[in-house]
């Protein structure tokens, strides 16, 4: 690929502060966009309106600001382009493969165990989550609609077994760098039945980031390696709805003392913290891990 036309994203979630495992993603896209003489932009993952704020996205831009990780402006908010992942959900829609999933997570559990009291392996995703259970595939149009009518919460769901046969190829994305370098075997069904949107938010993250890397015209996405294996889903969208796969780089993670991934849900230590206690920009670079 022509290095002029690489073009980069750092795609954060505004529903809490940064940490390191971020700022060491944002500085690797950095590095990367400078080396192949690229562009860097910034894409706001908001689709989560009630946890996504607009205090969290300044801290976002300001602490980015501090790495001194300069991006394009203006950046994309995915609230603001639900129409888009609207339009690529109706074409999986009229292709018949994504049908309407009522299960309660309490439902889940209580089929999933009766399964296993029978003495049935139930399987699971390479997250280690068990795959949703496939009944509702057959459910008839009718009754669908009389409980979404009736107000039954609901999601919708991607027909794995019905996108592989529509697909009827081997699936594959190339990895630039790392140690995983080359060509990789996408295997999407290793994650069933996928969430691709819900009742009141017309898309889910593996639907919208497919959409916004194509509509970006993103060539190489840098990510951390917990997303390595959801590259399967994402290439099978690609395909599906005729979008160009970019090439992929799945960094290390940062990880904490206990030897698991950064998270924000776990309230490990913010970006933001560490500078208000002191540590500066090559401090927090003496910190990360080899770019």
């Amino acid at each position: 690929m022509n290095s002029k036309t690489a073009r980069l994203r750092f795609a954060p979630s505004p529903n809490g502060y940064l940490h390191l495992g971020h700022a060491y993603s944002a500085l690797v896209n950095k590095h990367i966009a400078d080396e192949l003489n690229g562009e860097l932009i910034l894409r706001m993952e908001n689709i989560d309106t009630i946890r996504c704020t607009t205090e969290f996205e300044n801290a976002i831009v300001e602490d980015l600001s501090w790495l001194e990780c300069d991006f394009q402006k203006p950046f994309r908010r995915q609230s603001e382009h639900f129409s888009d992942y609207r339009k690529a959900f109706n074409e999986l829609e009229k292709l018949g493969l994504v049908y309407p999933a009522f299960l309660t997570r309490g439902e889940v559990k209580e089929i999933i165990a009766e399964a296993e009291r029978k003495g049935k392996n139930w399987p699971r995703d390479p997250d280690g989550v068990p795959l949703y259970p496939t009944d509702e595939r057959s459910l008839s149009p009718v009754k669908a609609k009389k409980m979404i009518a009736e107000g039954v919460p609901y999601s919708w769901r991607l027909n794995m077994d019905l996108a592989r046969r529509f697909l009827n190829k081997e699936l594959f994305w190339y990895e630039f760098k790392g140690h995983e370098t080359g060509k990789i075997i996408a295997r999407p069904e290793l994650w069933g039945d996928v969430i691709i949107a819900r009742k009141d938010i017309p898309t889910s993250y593996h639907l919208s980031v497919v959409v916004d890397d194509a509509l970006q015209k993103i060539s190489h996405v840098v990510r951390g390696a917990d997303l390595f294996q959801a590259t399967s889903v994402h290439r099978l969208l690609q395909e599906i709805l005729g979008y160009k796969p970019p090439l992929y780089y799945h960094h290390p993670l940062v990880l904490g003392r206990d030897g698991h991934k950064l998270s924000k849900s776990s309230k490990d230590t913010s970006l933001r913290s560490l500078r208000e206690h002191g540590l500066s920009l090559q401090d927090i670079l003496a910190i990360l891990p080899e770019i």
